[in-house]
């Protein structure tokens, strides 16, 4: 929803490229990228794409769902492990290193059984004006990484969220 909503502010198309469609930005010259494959095996054709652009693992920000922080809170970090998430797992075995930056963003938790219906499933209209204004800070926060990088990124958005959670 995030890089579909930068894409449509930007005035952007996708194009197929492999087993992802992709968009180039006038945003420092970044790529947005969506995996067309299944969400744990997305490291696959971001993997493809980085190998034939030549962009490095430092380059790359992955934006992601989160369903252990509450809906709308955004958690922007350097790098670190998958924490739980099969799709940022992917990426970081494909790549070989945790070194990726990742966007995580509370989709709020999901009940102990069946985690991927839920993720995978339609929002509550309830949720909805939340939702809205978390995917305007995370598209937000992308630019901010791509202009100011990320540790600045972090710097503002996670004490925004820490101070209005």
């Amino acid at each position: 929803m995030v890089v579909d909503f930068i894409a449509h502010k930007a005035g952007l198309n996708w194009e197929k490229s492999g087993k992802a469609e992709a968009a180039t930005t006038k945003l420092g010259n970044a790529m947005l990228v969506k995996p067309a494959s299944f969400m744990n095996h997305s490291g696959y054709p971001i993997h493809a794409l980085a190998q034939f652009f030549k962009i490095s693992p430092a380059e790359i920000l992955v934006v992601l769902d989160d369903f252990s922080l509450p809906l709308g809170r955004l958690r922007i970090r350097q790098s670190g492990g998958p924490g739980g998430h099969n799709g940022l797992e992917s990426v970081i075995v494909q790549f070989g290193t945790e070194e990726i930056a990742r966007l995580r963003i509370g989709i709020g938790p999901a009940p102990a059984e069946g985690a991927s219906d839920y993720v995978l499933g339609n929002f509550f209209e309830e949720q909805r004006p939340v939702l809205k204004s978390a995917i305007e800070r995370a598209a937000e926060a992308v630019k901010w990484a791509i202009d100011k990088g990320v540790v600045s990124a972090m710097n503002t958005f996670n004490k925004i969220e820490e101070e209005n959670p």
